[in-house]
């Protein structure tokens, strides 16, 4: 599991997103667009979810945030560093067959879930519509490749510092408004995918997102991925991570991700210490 490249995608107002090659030909070899692997940094760290961005013959590539401790302590690993352990591949890969004209919503790092299912989209045959979201333009990612994955491409900045100033959403509903599409596949901060949901609900267009986020030790066992999907009990890592958007109880989903948003920022102000 040794660190064969590395790359910073953007690092921008302290907001760093590192891309890094990985050496594991047993996962590469199995690895299907949609799927992820568990993985520790260290022997006393814990375990963190990561999507399978790319595989190679020997190798997955994986594209993270730093955001908390141990995404922050991956970070500082270099080429020819090791990680301590790595499992994989986990979840239900991505359904991938031809269904026509399809949409792909990107929001932040959620960009680079959406890349492995846009090129395997495309590879079946569907036109493949990618919109891409960003808060800034130096916080875009993967810009270039999506671009080569997809048939069209849109890309929207929350500050207007690049193409256009708007939400992934607002893009969505004018493309729904303008022409019929067969499916609606999104990845990104969880308001956005709820207002993918209700989008594609009043056009009656099927949409898929991912709950990859909610996601902590990825075998079921903590429970914190769990989410109502219609009307039962769900877990992201094990049933999951992609459901049918329309079938989620978003509101719930909203509440329980902000239970220990308090415990979350007084962690992230003691990460500042090291």
């Amino acid at each position: 599991m040794k660190i064969l490249n590395k790359k910073i995608l953007s690092d921008f107002q302290g907001v760093r997103v590192v891309s890094i090659e990985v050496f594991a030909p047993q996962i590469a070899l199995k690895a299907s667009p949609g799927q992820f692997i568990a993985l520790m940094v260290n022997k006393e760290g814990e375990r963190i979810p990561l999507t399978i961005v790319e595989r190679n013959k020997e190798s997955i590539r994986l594209i993270f945030q730093e955001a908390g401790f141990t995404t922050k302590l991956l970070g500082r690993f270099n080429v020819g560093d090791s990680l301590y352990a790595m499992v994989g591949p986990l979840g239900h890969a991505t359904e991938i067959k031809f269904f026509g004209r399809v949409i792909l919503v990107g929001g932040g790092v959620g960009i680079a879930e959406i890349y492995p299912v846009a090129k395997a989209l495309k590879e079946a045959g569907n036109n493949v519509t990618v919109v891409l979201g960003a808060r800034t333009k130096d916080l875009l990612i993967l810009e270039d490749e999506l671009k080569e994955a997809s048939s069209q491409l849109y890309i929207v900045t929350d500050d207007g510092s690049y193409k256009r100033k708007g939400f992934t959403t607002d893009a969505l509903k004018e493309l729904l408004e303008k022409d019929k599409y067969d499916l609606v596949y999104s990845v990104g901060p969880i308001p956005m995918m709820k207002k993918v949901a209700d989008v594609t609900k009043s056009f009656n267009v099927k949409a898929i997102v991912s709950l990859n986020a909610l996601m902590v030790d990825a075998t079921g066992m903590c429970g914190c991925c769990r989410v109502t999907v219609s009307g039962e009990t769900k877990f992201s890592c094990i049933d999951g991570p992609e459901f049918e958007a329309k079938e989620i109880d978003w509101e719930e989903l909203i509440k329980r991700n902000c239970v220990y948003q308090d415990k979350e920022k007084h962690i992230c102000n003691l990460n500042k210490l090291f």
